[in-house]
Formats: structure tokens, sequence, C-alpha cells
């Protein structure tokens, strides 16, 4: 999937003239966290956000540096602070150097984007203009209304059996002795596990499997220095 499929189009934008007073009552009447900020020409030209009003002389979440810090700052840096707590109008507090996507973006290198520059949301471009916006909600969204959606006509218990097998098999935390049956979409994992993590793990690629209807985990824990093995949660709960 692409940016084009997820983002929202209806993009909510102010303009870097807009007070920030407005720009707040907007974020919370709309319900989101974060504007673009689009100049006369239509041009991007920063993004404002709900860090944005963290530091603010109105609330009295200004920062106070030490005397000896101040100095070391240098005036420039002093400004820019007093500028970002005091400023009246969104040019004086947004981020500038905003980072964009084109609608034929995917959504793994968006995800990308968002983790390495810990960001919720990015504009969607078309050449110089915004034509959408995606977050993290629309991200939940599409996972939440795509997720198991499409029946697969194929889900039958060998394919089932199958495609969990060669799932795991291709990893390097698989159960060592793995094995799976599968009878009307009930999947029973056996085989022998060195970590908790490793039978979470086969659990969930038993479950991300189209036709799956119950995971009954059999994995045995086993201690690899003692040798000393544990039965799975489940088949100790059902011998209590």
């Amino acid at each position: 999937m692409h940016a084009i499929h997820v983002m929202t189009r209806d993009v909510v934008a102010v303009t870097p003239h807009t007070t920030i007073e407005d720009a707040a009552k907007i974020m919370l009447r709309m319900h989101i966290s974060g504007l673009p900020v689009i100049d006369d020409a239509g041009n991007l030209v920063g993004v404002v956000s709900e860090s944005d009003f963290i530091r603010r002389s109105e609330i009295g979440t200004g920062r106070h540096h030490a005397a000896w810090l101040t100095f070391f700052m240098g005036p420039t840096r002093s400004a820019a602070e007093f500028i970002h707590e005091r400023g009246r109008k969104v040019e004086d507090v947004m981020t500038r150097k905003v980072i964009t996507v084109q609608e034929e973006t995917s959504l793994a290198d968006i995800v990308a984007l968002m983790e390495k520059h810990d960001i919720k949301r990015v504009p969607v471009m078309r050449g110089k203009g915004v034509v959408g916006i995606v977050t993290r909600s629309n991200l939940l969204q599409a996972m939440a209304s795509l997720a198991h959606e499409i029946p697969d006509p194929t889900a039958d218990d060998d394919h089932i059996r199958e495609r969990i097998t060669r799932a795991v098999e291709a990893t390097d935390w698989r159960p060592i002795g793995f094995k799976v049956t599968c009878r009307q979409g009930v999947v029973h994992l056996y085989g022998l596990i060195t970590t908790d993590e490793a039978r979470r793990a086969a659990t969930v690629a038993a479950e991300n499997t189209n036709g799956v209807k119950e995971v009954h985990d059999h994995l045995s824990f086993v201690d690899t220095y003692s040798g000393y093995s544990v039965e799975s949660p489940e088949d100790l709960k059902a011998a209590g």
C-alpha cells in the first residue's frame, strides 16, 4: 500500500501569520495534533504540532537556564528560545524542516521515516502542493480495516499447516523439532523453545495465517544448560 491509499485528503492547514491561539483552537476543535503551514503562494513552509506549545510563557513552562549556561548558549540561541516561548504567530514556533512523502511512497517507507525522525505525521506532496497527510491514526485505521478482510479460498488445513511451517522455519528463533497440526482451522504447535519470545513469535506466526481460527500452544520450554524442560502453560493448565 502507498500514501495515496490511506492519507487524509481534506487537509486542515494554517498560514505562518495565523495566531498561536487560533492554531491551538483549530487543533482542539478538529481533534488533531498537528497542522501543515502553507504560505500565500501555496507552498509548504512548516509544520506546527502539540510539542510546539509545550514551552510557553503563558502557562509558565518557559525554560529557565542558569546564568553560566545562558553565557555558553550565546545570544542567538537565547533569542530563538525567547521567540519560541513568547511569539504570537505560527511562524514563531513552527518546525521549518518538514519531512514529506509522495503519493506513491510505500507505507513501509513512511513508517521508517516516522521512526527515524520521531514524528507523528507526514504531508503528502504532488509537485510543490500538499494533497494529503498521513498520520499514525491513518496507519492504525488501515490496519484495522484490512486485517483478515478478504477470505482466502486456499486456506484449507493443509495450506495452513504448510504456511505456518514455512514462516517459522525461515526464522532464527524457530523451535527445535517444530511441528504443526491443523483441523478445521484449529492449529496446534509442538516443539522445544529456549525463550518465551520464541513461544509468542510462533503463536503470532500462526495467528497471522489466513484461515486460522484458534491456536493452541504445546511448545515445551527447555533450559539449554541443564536440559530441564517444562510443558507449555496451556498443557500444564490442562493437566492440573
